[in-house]
């Protein structure tokens, strides 16, 4: 993505060693904090832990029809892709770019400098 820099980070050796539940969202840890790793229609995303709304477990919900993660507590659907809240209350979900090099699993995170991201 344009002005950002990853620090990549190895979350599975292989995709079949994340535990995916029957939602096919796994719950893993980056940097000591639990994001959700889901599968959909042969792609992979990878978001925040908890719902921007109201704290729930994002884990322990569902992805719809259309791709989107739902909320458990009050049916919140966002985008897996983008983080944008496609029913309509204006909430934007953390998500991070996961890619698939020799069958390990990465997920990016920015980089965090120092001052505003301007010193290192």
């Amino acid at each position: 993505m344009f002005g950002k820099n990853y620090i990549w980070h190895k979350v599975a050796d292989h995709i079949n060693e994340l535990d995916f539940a029957d939602n096919n969202i796994a719950v893993t840890e980056v940097k000591g904090k639990k994001i959700c790793i889901a599968r959909w229609n042969e792609q992979v995303f990878a978001f925040a832990y908890k719902c921007p709304h109201a704290g729930g477990i994002l884990a322990d919900g569902y992805i719809d029809a259309l791709g989107n993660v739902v909320c458990p507590h009050h049916r919140y659907k966002y985008n897996m892709e983008n983080g944008r809240n496609v029913s309509g209350e204006g909430y934007y979900l953390k998500h991070w770019p996961v890619e698939i090099k020799d069958e390990a699993v990465y997920v990016g995170m920015e980089e965090s400098g120092g001052l505003f991201g301007w010193l290192k």
